[in-house]
């Protein structure tokens, strides 16, 4: 017997994701894809969507599920297609529930009490202490690792049972194995977490001085640098011809020129650069802002930069991707990308751990170089103590050697 007549209408969801299709392919556009990547793109959608309708009831919601599903029937395309068309169908999924038509692919997580505790402590890392979002990611995974193992060990996740034995055996438990350097980092972040139990009454005493100190030389090494000649062959390697060349000459300069930090460079925005004035509002670390000089050949290559590459965009970010999506870079990693491919073809030598910094370091050498206080260093690279600074005077040589006292002789001094 069919009952279809009985059966209630159901609004058929196909309808209004399809009126979308022509708006998320202006998004596509306007992110700087080719033509015939955003042709591709619409094919994939199209032919998405009219599977969906054949084999799909009406009401149902698309997930990744289904793109995959689709994606396992078009075998025949070319690698490079299929690429696109499975990017393509993701975004357009994300647009959709950005959007409102279909719902979110899950639920927000129910909160609980050691995911408000963490919560808690992000806040107060960011608007109490004002460090950084790349620091929060060093400090916040203790609070779930110390919980798990507060669980594991004694059932009990309460921080409220913290003691010193407890805190101690999850220091040396986890220092297992480790290099001084990671110990040290986790006694750091172990004492502020401590730190924001005890000011937030979670517990009755301060237990901070229950983890051990972990020893470490005062400034070992003296930094790597590059020497002036390095630098200019380093500024010299992007190809000034080409959008991607003219971006990475930009960074250089700020990193070299100014010292600015990768984070510095990325949180730069158009609204910064002051051009009237010759100035730059840099944006550091822990929400500080300095308004530094705009060197003359800084200032000319962003100004080439944003007038031939930059374009129209809604971001403010001064730095975006070369490539579609033409979004802002993000990461340190990215800038550290940027230095390393212009020192290799510069065939200049760096070290395995820094690259973006290493012009910091050479700055600062330069300095000293040129006759410039550790008092004017800490000003210009924007060192918030002056113990940071006191690192670059093992550099400075001539001027170690004009201090040092002569080595006892026989007899007594000379």
């Amino acid at each position: 017997m069919n009952n279809s007549k009985n059966a209630p209408n159901v609004p058929d969801v196909g309808d209004a994701i399809e009126s979308h299709v022509d708006r998320f392919i202006a998004e596509v556009k306007a992110a700087g894809y080719a033509p015939c990547s955003v042709c591709t793109k619409r094919a994939a959608l199209r032919r998405f969507l009219l599977w969906r309708r054949r084999r799909k009831p009406p009401g149902s919601v698309p997930d990744e599920s289904e793109v995959a599903q689709f994606m396992a029937r078009s075998s025949r395309l070319a690698p490079r297609h299929r690429c696109l068309a499975s990017t393509a169908l993701i975004a357009f999924l994300g647009y959709l529930r950005r959007e409102g038509v279909i719902a979110t692919s899950a639920p927000a997580p129910t909160e609980t009490i050691s995911s408000a505790l963490e919560n808690r402590y992000a806040d107060f890392l960011r608007n109490d202490k004002g460090l950084a979002e790349l620091t929060l990611r060093v400090y916040l995974p203790l609070v779930a690792d110390l919980l798990g193992y507060l669980e594991k060990q004694h059932g009990n996740m309460s921080v409220r049972e913290l003691d010193a034995g407890k805190l101690r055996a999850f220091l040396f438990d986890r220092a297992k194995g480790r290099s001084s350097e990671f110990v040290r980092l986790l006694a750091t972040s172990l004492r502020s977490f401590l730190r924001f139990l005890h000011a937030q009454g979670e517990i009755s005493r301060d237990l901070t001085d229950a983890v051990p100190t972990v020893r470490r030389w005062a400034h070992p090494d003296i930094p790597r640098k590059l020497t002036p000649e390095e630098v200019d062959r380093v500024l010299g390697a992007p190809d000034r011809s080409t959008a991607t060349g003219r971006r990475d000459l930009a960074i250089l300069l700020l990193l070299s020129r100014l010292g600015l930090r990768s984070c510095e460079v990325l949180a730069l925005e158009l609204g910064d650069i002051r051009w009237r004035t010759g100035e730059i509002l840099i944006r550091g670390k822990g929400g500080r802002r300095d308004l530094l000089p705009l060197p003359q050949d800084v200032g000319a290559a962003l100004a080439r930069y944003l007038h031939l590459d930059r374009d129209v965009r809604p971001t403010q970010k001064v730095f975006l991707r070369a490539n579609a999506p033409r979004v802002p870079l993000s990461g340190p990693a990215s800038i550290g990308h940027i230095v390393r491919r212009a020192m290799a073809q510069a065939a200049v030598e760096r070290p395995k751990q820094i690259a973006a910094h290493l012009f910091r370091h050479s700055l600062a050498s330069r300095m000293l170089q040129q006759g410039a206080s550790l008092s004017d260093i800490s000003e210009v690279l924007r060192h918030r103590s002056p113990g940071t600074t006191e690192i670059y005077a093992k550099i400075d040589m001539r001027s170690l050697n004009e201090v040092v006292r002569p080595w006892p002789t026989k007899g007594g001094l000379p």
